[in-house]
């Protein structure tokens, strides 16, 4: 965690929110749903792809409740707390189980680089495991798999041939099918889609491929 994401001791049950905006969802099981997306601010790792860099700081304090209700504004049961990546400030379980409690359909986008292990069960977890090509692939808790639900998700973003093979190896030696839906995404801009999905289909692999569909619509346009 960044300096910017550590909260003082005023700032107790509070967390510090890059932006809240609605918009599709891009990636995952509930791709193309209305969504509010709860941003929040910082991130314990560099990935080469990043595409939220301006998310590692800034940003404003909130209480859990004005998160909520900054949530409910929109007609939507959708929500998805990201960041940076959102385990980095400990609030954030508070406020994933305090959305779970409103009914939402609330889900986490995290690297799998932090503990999950007390991530509330009503919430949907998609983990970001890292490649070699990320950069930070050994940040990776591969503890975390056994946290896993089969409602959960695996995504691996892939930049290169290589970084397919090692997902490859990856899916097989901890049977990652088995476990929960497994999705592979080209890295935006650094490997055609198109190739990874030759790939998949040659090896006839159990997983999902997908593209990032908020990149498709409005290119890398932040907050959205």
């Amino acid at each position: 965690m960044t300096s910017d994401t550590k909260a003082p001791a005023s700032q107790a049950g509070r967390l510090k929110v890059y932006e809240i905006f609605y918009s599709l969802q891009g990636e995952a099981r509930s791709i193309g749903w209305p969504t509010v997306f709860v941003r929040l601010t910082g991130c314990p790792l560099r990935c080469q792809y990043c595409d939220t860099e301006y998310a590692f700081s800034g940003g404003q304090w909130m209480t859990l409740d004005e998160i909520k209700s900054a949530v409910q504004q929109y007609r939507t049961r959708h929500v998805t707390v990201t960041g940076g990546e959102p385990l980095a400030q400990k609030s954030c379980l508070d406020l994933l189980s305090e959305l779970a409690d409103l009914g939402l359909h609330v889900s986490l986008e995290t690297s799998g680089a932090i503990d999950i292990s007390n991530v509330d069960p009503r919430v949907v977890k998609v983990m970001d495991i890292k490649t070699p090509d990320s950069a930070e692939s050994e940040k990776n808790i591969w503890g975390n798999l056994e946290y896993l639900s089969p409602r959960d998700q695996i995504k691996f973003v892939i930049c290169s041939r290589s970084d397919y093979q090692w997902c490859k190896e990856k899916l097989k030696a901890f049977q990652l099918a088995d476990r929960c839906e497994v999705l592979f995404s080209p890295s935006y801009d650094q490997l055609p889609a198109s190739d990874l999905a030759d790939w998949v289909l040659e090896d006839q692999l159990p997983v999902r491929f997908q593209i990032q569909l908020h990149k498709a619509l409005w290119g890398d346009e932040p907050g959205r």
